[in-house]
This record gives C-alpha cells, sequence and structure tokens, in this order.
C-alpha cells in the first residue's frame, strides 16, 4: 500500500511552493514503478532509507521510478521558476538530473537536518514543519541573489497562454531578443522557454484527458487543435515525447 498526501505550505513559502508531500510504502506492499509526469517543477525529496536527500531537476520527459522495499519520502515541490530561490546556480545544470542535496547545500547542513528528521518518529505534520523551517532559513540565506523580473513575467505569460504562445511573441512583448530570454530562462528555471511551453501545453492536455468522462470517445483531432497543437499527429509526437504513449494510452491508464 502507498499512502500519499499534499500539505499546503508556510505562508512565508506559499510564493515558492506547489505544496509538501508525503509519501509511504508500507511493508508488504508489492513492488511497483511509479510513471512521474514533466510538470514544470523542481522537488526535493527526502527519504528514510540511508537518509538521502536528493533535487528532482526539472524534467523533460517522463521518469519510471520503481519502487522495492518499505520507505517514508517528505518533499516540497516549488512552484515552476520558484526554485531560483533557493538555488542560486545555473538551474539547467540540474534538468534531469538527481543530485545529492547535500552537493548544492553542503554536507553538514544536511546532514544535521536529515538526522533531526529521522532519528526520532515524526508525524507527517511535524516532518513537513521541519522541512518548513530549514526551507526558511535557504530562503532568507538566497533572498538577494534572486531578483523578480524577466523570467518571473515570461512563466506567467507561458502558463496563462497555456503553452501556445510563441517565444518570439513573448520575447517582443517583453522587449528583449528571443537569445537573451532564453538564455536567461535557462538559468532560472532549467529548461528553455519553448520546451517549459511544451510541458506546459502537455500539462493542459493530460489534465483535459484526465477529465474526460469518457476518454475513448474524444474527439482528438479537435482536441490537439483546442489545445495548440497544430493537428492530431503533432498531439501524438508530443505525448510520446512526454508521457512515452499515445494520448489514447494514456487516456486508458489508471
Amino acid at each position: 500500500m502507498v499512502l500519499y498526501q499534499e500539505h499546503p505550505p508556510h505562508p512565508a513559502l506559499a510564493p515558492y511552493l506547489a505544496c509538501l508531500w508525503t509519501c509511504q510504502v508500507l511493508p508488504g506492499a508489492s513492488p511497483v514503478t511509479h510513471r512521474v509526469l514533466p510538470d514544470n517543477c523542481m522537488d526535493i525529496l527526502w527519504q528514510d532509507v540511508a537518509a538521502l536527500s536528493r533535487v528532482s531537476g526539472m524534467m523533460s520527459t517522463v521518469v519510471h521510478v520503481p519502487v522495492h522495499q518499505p520507505v517514508r519520502t517528505i518533499a516540497a515541490r516549488f512552484k515552476p521558476g520558484a526554485a531560483a530561490h533557493f538555488f542560486p546556480m545555473p538551474l539547467h545544470e540540474l534538468a534531469d538530473q538527481h543530485p545529492l542535496l547535500e552537493d548544492l547545500w553542503g554536507g553538514a547542513v544536511t546532514r544535521q537536518f536529515a538526522d533531526a528528521l529521522w532519528s526520532r518518529p515524526l508525524s507527517d505534520s511535524d516532518a513537513v514543519a521541519t522541512v518548513e523551517r530549514l526551507l526558511l532559513q535557504h530562503l532568507s540565506a538566497a533572498a538577494s541573489t534572486r531578483a523578480p523580473g524577466l523570467v518571473d513575467a515570461a512563466v506567467g505569460a507561458i502558463e496563462q497562454s497555456g503553452g501556445t504562445i510563441r517565444i518570439d511573441t513573448l520575447a517582443a512583448l517583453l522587449g528583449v531578443s528571443r537569445q537573451h530570454l532564453s538564455s536567461q530562462f535557462r538559468t532560472r528555471v532549467g529548461l528553455g522557454a519553448k520546451q517549459f511551453a511544451r510541458v506546459c501545453r502537455f500539462r493542459h492536455a493530460s489534465a483535459r484527458i484526465r477529465a474526460a468522462v469518457h476518454p475513448s470517445q474524444l474527439d482528438w483531432a479537435s482536441l490537439a487543435l483546442d489545445l495548440g497543437y497544430y493537428d492530431q499527429p503533432h498531439l501524438i509526437h508530443e505525448f510520446r515525447q512526454l508521457a512515452g504513449s499515445t494520448p489514447e494510452s494514456f487516456a486508458a491508464l489508471p
């Protein structure tokens, strides 16, 4: 059995975090492989197995995660573009990577925190509060390294358009060159603006499919055009690239 729950963040973290989440794979659970879809978010995961903590960088495609043993995870999921407040390095270096948190924040701090998190039994709410205290410390320490502006506006515009806005058009609206926007976007967000928009559009498409009462009866050609794809083959190509399946196969999965 797998127990998963999302928790709203502390008010001071709400501008940066989509949620905190907890997951526990209980003893006796059958081995399972989780399909994790790209969502334009970065996560930090703390796990009780070997007290490991890892960063999940921005994902450009689907990842299949096998789980073969009981494990408890406490995690923070950043809103799109918000992880730069906590990680001052160029975030494209972390794309599709899962580095140890201690390699990014320092070993002493992360080991002390892991001891505080796992050395005694904590309820989910207490574990989440412990994670929030650590994040608030790092937010304060990194506050001077990240100024809002161009990239925040670009992220907002792409999300508002559902990923359909052209990057040339977006750069013109923001009064910068496409090259400058793309460079800043990769550094601050972790993916290029075009790839970020692809994932954003995919998220809208997958949500529409999941919300359909009878997915097998969807008019795929009309859905593709409605979501900003050129045509149905374009929709199929994007799902193969980002989800590892066709839209029809995706709709049939639980």
